[in-house]
């Protein structure tokens, strides 16, 4: 008798740990998968650009150079940037730090001395094929050529 009752009470602690392991399971898998999605949230904002080139931090914040990736549900790829005078808009794709820019593209106003940078970036962009986001900085690169953004809602 004494071996039975060990034997339910035994049956009973497995069962236990089966469904302990079985909840530890789920709550992480679930922790995982949201992290995920709020690193792309965290890509969809508003972005300045604070390195890229020969360009000092000063003149990029003076420029007021910035892209905007935040989301918009009638075009969903659609994202726009200024680099100083014109209005630019371009489509981006992005999955796991890879990034696909295309149809880049501006309004056509003249602002002298301060159309490098947007000619620049322009011509660059498109060649950007790999994002990472480390805390409040956004990286864009080529292998080559990098593009370093801080959030703008960051002090």
């Amino acid at each position: 008798m004494a071996k039975r009752l060990g034997k339910v009470q035994s049956m009973k602690f497995l069962q236990s740990i089966g469904i302990l392991s079985l909840i530890l399971l789920l709550t992480v898998s679930c922790k995982s998968s949201n992290n995920s999605m709020s690193g792309m949230q965290n890509l969809h904002k508003k972005w300045m650009l604070v390195e890229y080139k020969d360009f000092t931090k000063e003149e990029l914040t003076k420029l007021e150079a910035n892209v905007d990736l935040t989301k918009n549900p009638e075009s969903p790829n659609r994202y726009t940037a200024k680099m100083g005078c014109n209005g630019m808009f371009f489509t981006a794709e992005f999955n796991n730090g890879k990034a696909k820019f295309s149809g880049v593209g501006s309004t056509m106003m003249y602002c002298d001395g301060r159309m490098r940078l947007e000619e620049l970036f322009g011509k660059d962009l498109p060649n950007m094929n790999q994002y990472i986001i480390e805390g409040h900085f956004l990286t864009l690169t080529d292998g080559k050529s990098t593009m370093k953004f801080v959030a703008a809602d960051w002090d």
